[in-house]
């Protein structure tokens, strides 16, 4: 079976975007998957993230504009599991030189095949950059799911919306019939502040069932563990945030079939 391809997210920045992608990767590949993920913002936060560095010509720069394949970019982790492909600051380009080229909104897709057809992975995760450029609609074109982190404050549910309406139109123009929201995980939630359950309860109403049911908390060792180097999985593995995306990565899971 080829792997599953997700991609995460919100061109709103400073949602938890990048801090999903690392931490339901890690959960993913201890739960037993194995889990690739992809770095597709050229500030390499999830990179660094993974106690990895930015190594020039290691991202999929290349790759997507047809110079060499996306399989020899492949570097372990340290966490179970877990593989990544990083990013670099070259991908600052890529946006630039993919509008050049010919069929740009399918290059990523087509570089991913020959790994989703190897069956090396059973799930790979594109952690988007905060933009809707050249780069995130090459993940909406060649992911399956889409998981959208919202942040719970008062403009959060203008970034969904516009995704939605992205999602509405890669589905129509033809680019990716297929694509689906698997779900909004809200982050950063304090249950102490109205807002944050006003806007717990806007989105609840909105989207129903395709709101994850796990709300990541507002907490300050989520906040230091990529300057570590680690997931928060790993950095305390007894914290409410740990927790948290330990009970994500489960409804993840469920939600894929895996």
């Amino acid at each position: 079976m080829p792997s599953r391809v997700l991609a995460i997210a919100n061109q709103k920045g400073g949602v938890g975007k990048t801090t999903t992608a690392i931490n339901l990767s890690a959960c993913l590949g201890v739960r037993g998957l194995r889990v690739l993920l992809i770095d597709l913002d050229a500030q390499a936060n999830a990179t660094s993230g993974l106690g990895l560095e930015k190594l020039e010509g290691g991202s999929v720069y290349r790759p997507l504009l047809g110079e060499g394949g996306l399989q020899e970019r492949i570097k372990p982790t340290a966490f179970p599991g877990l593989s990544i492909i990083p990013s670099e600051m070259d991908l600052c380009g890529a946006e630039v030189e993919l509008a050049r080229s010919d069929d740009y909104l399918n290059r990523l897709k087509r570089a991913l095949q020959p790994i989703r057809d190897s069956n090396q992975f059973d799930v790979i995760i594109l952690d988007c950059a905060p933009a809707l450029g050249i780069l995130t609609l090459n993940a909406f074109a060649a992911a399956e799911r889409l998981i959208v982190p919202l942040q719970c404050e008062y403009y959060a549910l203008e970034g969904v919306a516009m995704i939605t309406r992205i999602l509405g139109q890669i589905r129509d123009t033809g680019i990716n019939p297929g694509l689906e929201l698997l779900g909004v995980v809200m982050t950063m939630y304090d249950g102490r502040t109205k807002l944050a359950q006003n806007v717990v309860s806007e989105v609840r109403q909105h989207f129903g069932n395709v709101a994850f049911e796990t709300m990541i908390p507002r907490t300050t060792r989520i906040a230091e563990a990529p300057s570590f180097g680690k997931p928060v999985t790993v950095y305390d593995p007894y914290s409410a945030g740990s927790a948290a995306y330990e009970v994500l990565a489960g409804e993840v899971a469920t939600r894929l079939g895996l």
